[in-house]
């Protein structure tokens, strides 16, 4: 950002709703990562912003609505930690198959409980969720070196298209009838939310291990807790959570079979340097020659 003509950078990391409307006066760009919640009153303190960028994917920290009323842009960077997020997932996966956090737990208390913690192979099980974008294309491709199955709920994609990423195309309730596990990718919408639901469980696979790497509360935590404690439901894994941090006697993180991360799914060296050196690139030609790119609320030119 230094290095682009005309560019003049204020870095103030950490503001809070308040500090934030303050000091966007007078700024025609804005870069922010998860931490940063541009809310409606800073967009309306924003006398002379045009455009916001999100380093990484999700925007649900951004008022949209209201920065497309006063004609703002908001673009964000929807693969540079896609490859990070996806490894993440897998790293979940493989924890909650061969119960790693518990049984080094168990470990550094002293105790040698090798029966207890019997795991599960991956090989010739069927992984399944629904949608087939940038990161579950990647965590199917690995999972297919992993000589699983992938099976998906796409309602845009065709046949052919998943049949040559490897993917069985199916109607989602086969999806919760054949998967041993269960991904999701996709973001937190009217449609996602409580996409597992009491409903839901029992339609799922016996055993079934869940993996929730994309947005809190794509899972019904309650339904999913006593899916657990019905034994139904095998392990579940969660990076992300409806509020962060979550409580910390919250009764599914304390649940023997659930592995829970701080929202680690985009935290690698390499995804945070890619996706700020992309939003710096994006923000730069936007201002510099009207040039948008990865925008949600303008088509791109």
């Amino acid at each position: 950002l230094r290095q682009a003509e005309g560019i003049e950078v204020d870095y103030q990391p950490g503001l809070d709703e308040a500090a934030l409307a303050e000091a966007i006066r007078g700024a025609s760009g804005l870069i922010i990562r998860s931490g940063s919640r541009v809310t409606a009153r800073v967009i309306e303190a924003a006398d002379q912003l045009k455009a916001i960028g999100r380093a990484g994917i999700g925007v649900d920290n951004i008022d949209i609505a209201a920065a497309s009323k006063r004609g703002i842009a908001v673009m964000n960077t929807p693969t540079g930690n896609a490859v990070t997020t996806a490894e993440h997932a897998l790293s979940l996966m493989m924890s909650l198959a061969r119960h790693i956090p518990q049984a080094t737990s168990s470990m550094k208390a002293g105790k040698w409980e090798k029966k207890k913690f019997k795991g599960r192979e991956l090989a010739g099980k069927t992984l399944g969720g629904g949608g087939l974008g940038t990161i579950r294309r990647i965590v199917a491709d690995r999972a297919k070196g992993l000589k699983m199955n992938v099976v998906a709920f796409d309602p845009v994609l065709t046949s052919d298209r998943a049949a040559a990423l490897g993917v069985e195309l199916v109607e989602l309730d086969a999806v919760w009838a054949a998967a041993d596990i269960i991904t999701v990718h996709t973001p937190l919408t009217p449609h996602t939310k409580g996409m597992i639901n009491d409903e839901v469980v029992p339609k799922l696979k016996p055993g079934v291990l869940l993996i929730n790497c994309a947005r809190g509360g794509i899972y019904d935590e309650d339904a999913v807790l006593r899916g657990l404690e019905s034994g139904h439901i095998g392990g579940a894994a969660f990076d992300v959570f409806p509020v962060e941090p979550p409580p910390a006697d919250s009764p599914l993180l304390q649940h023997p079979r659930v592995v829970c991360t701080p929202h680690l799914g985009a935290s690698t060296q390499e995804a945070q340097d890619r996706v700020a050196e992309q939003i710096a690139e994006q923000l730069v030609a936007f201002l510099d020659a009207g040039e948008v790119k990865n925008a949600l609320n303008v088509p791109a030119v």
